[in-house]
């Protein structure tokens, strides 16, 4: 079970410091095989003996894993949780930790850099350019849609989306909502947005950023009809989970030029993109790097090995996703 009576804890990946010296501290670490697939039988083999996992979004952890002898806490290296049956953690009194905060305003950063790059055509431009195309200016060159002035419609105004919209300010956008949770009227006033139906909110946006969390709700919450609902002008940004955009559904609308373009850092089965976006220039692909800041990953990985620690040595970690299980 352990090294001269301290407690294990299987690390599923690397993370940045200081998280390692902070697991260290608190119980012996053991890594996952570097070659083994990262499929349930595989994590249960390697879980085996641990009273807890520090798993990233790619691990599977569910029944299989979760009803390992002697398992106490799941952590997870990120504000999401799809990766992990939280009932199933529950029912086997494991608890469930993430890393909620730390990231927001890196990934609303990134999702106005989405905006930005889809808009003005940088990645296409800077393509353009290195291959040697630039002859000199041209009025009719590149041309693109105007983000100041525009309207951007917000699904989802967590605190991800609230920092979107607050950068929106900086460049007197109308701001759109759509969210089961109105917010309070003065964050509406602060924020100047406005809450409105899904429909009014695809017809009237001119940039449609997404900011949910992956559920049975919002799997596929934009499909073939929403992207009918949308300008034909119309820009999608995705930086919170893949599987809530109809990726095929959105090369269709794509390419009947129901909408003008996206930008995307998630993907509906990750790391696979769906072969019909690679050609396209207008649709920004990144690879899930809306947190990628040495400051932020960073503190998601000390934040993780801390609800780990805590958990370790008898307390209630902080950011735990399911307070019924008890100790």
């Amino acid at each position: 079970m352990s090294t001269g009576g301290r407690p294990r804890i299987l690390l599923m990946h690397p993370i940045l410091d200081p998280g390692p010296a902070i697991l260290a501290e608190a119980a012996e670490v053991v890594a996952y095989p570097v070659n083994q697939p990262l499929d349930e039988a595989s994590i249960r083999r390697a879980a085996e003996g641990c009273i807890g996992i520090v798993s990233q979004l790619m691990d599977p952890i569910r029944e299989t894993v979760l009803s390992t002898p002697g398992l106490k806490i799941v952590s997870n290296v990120a504000v999401g949780f799809d990766n992990i049956d939280v009932p199933a953690a529950t029912s086997h009194k494991v608890m469930v930790t993430n890393t909620p905060g730390v990231l927001d305003d890196a990934t609303a950063d990134f999702a106005f850099t989405l905006i930005m790059a889809t808009a003005r055509r940088i990645v296409e431009a800077d393509s353009f350019t290195r291959q040697g195309k630039f002859r000199g200016w041209a009025i009719d060159m590149m041309l693109g849609a105007d983000v100041h002035g525009a309207t951007l419609g917000l699904i989802g105004v967590g605190r991800i989306g609230r920092g979107v919209a607050h950068r929106a300010k900086g460049f007197n956008m109308r701001v759109l909502y759509y969210d089961p949770h109105p917010l309070p009227p003065d964050a509406e006033q602060e924020l100047g947005a406005a809450r409105v139906d899904m429909g009014r909110l695809l017809a009237e946006s001119d940039f449609v950023s997404v900011h949910v969390p992956l559920t049975q709700e919002t799997h596929h919450l934009l499909s073939t009809p929403q992207f009918g609902q949308m300008k034909r002008t119309a820009i999608l940004i995705n930086t919170s989970r893949g599987p809530v955009v109809d990726e095929a559904a959105l090369v269709e609308a794509l390419n009947a030029k129901k909408i003008a373009g996206a930008g995307l850092d998630v993907y509906e089965r990750e790391p696979a993109v769906h072969p019909g976006l690679i050609p396209m220039p207008n649709v920004v692909l990144a690879p899930h790097i809306a947190s990628a800041t040495v400051s932020t990953r960073s503190e998601m990985s000390a934040m993780a090995a801390r609800n780990m620690a805590t958990a370790v040595r008898g307390g209630r970690p902080p950011n735990l996703l399911n307070p019924e299980v008890k100790r």
